[in-house]
């Protein structure tokens, strides 16, 4: 009996650690999540922990007042997604994305960065 639980265990373990690894998580940002910069970047550019479908992924860049400031259809390479921003005055700014990875998951967040002092 403790043979079987302990292997059904395991797989249970195992089945949610692949699960877990299924979808496309942001691992990184240019600017960083919730950093303030002291010159306006010109792009914000995204890597993920999988590959995107470019048909299906999406980044909004908005300013306080909530106007896009991005620069539109994003560009997409593997795992790494990227749009030009319009020149940015100092305040703060939220980048909004959702992506769908090449294994069919979606997954999607935001998160904020600041220019100026």
């Amino acid at each position: 009996m403790r043979i079987a639980t302990f292997a059904t265990t395991t797989f249970l373990t195992l089945l949610m650690a692949t699960l877990a690894h299924a979808h496309a998580f942001l691992d990184h940002a240019e600017p960083r999540v919730g950093s303030t910069v002291p010159i306006a970047p010109r792009e914000v550019v995204l890597s993920y922990t999988q590959n995107l479908e470019p048909a299906f992924s999406s980044i909004e860049v908005s300013d306080s007042k909530g106007a896009r400031v991005d620069q539109g259809k994003p560009g997409i390479s593997a795992s790494t997604m990227r749009v030009g921003l319009k020149p940015l005055p100092p305040g703060s700014y939220r980048v909004r994305w959702h992506v769908l990875s090449v294994d069919t998951h979606t997954t999607e967040g935001s998160f904020t960065f600041h220019v100026g002092h």
